[in-house]
């Protein structure tokens, strides 16, 4: 993991989080709803493989070559890491859109 100052934080958020939940419903059950989808979208920003993803969509569905990763790695500025693509954003609007609706559905009724 390339940022782990980024990690660290998220998961002293998540717990913030979890702490709020869990006094505001008196539910230890909807805090642990609270930490499992916090845990999942850390998990979705964090962990995959953005190199991977960074390349056109039409080769996605062949590994990343030794000469793709070193280019990528050779561009190293921290601008390039955080391109917008239409089809990322649409994907995590739609995943972390659904999964927050249904969080907030569960932990306010």
């Amino acid at each position: 993991m390339a940022n782990d100052a980024a990690l660290r934080s998220s998961l002293v958020w998540l717990a913030a989080a979890m702490v709020v939940v869990g006094l505001w419903t008196h539910s230890f059950k909807k805090a642990m709803a609270t930490y499992g989808a916090g845990m999942l979208g850390i998990a979705g920003v964090f962990l995959p493989d953005w190199d991977y993803f960074d390349r056109d969509f039409s080769k996605w569905a062949t590994p990343v070559t030794a000469a793709e990763r070193a280019a990528i790695s050779s561009q190293g500025s921290r601008l390039a890491r955080f391109r917008m693509y239409p089809l990322r954003l649409a994907v995590f609007t739609c995943v972390y859109g659904f999964g927050l609706y249904k969080w907030w559905v569960f932990v306010s009724s």
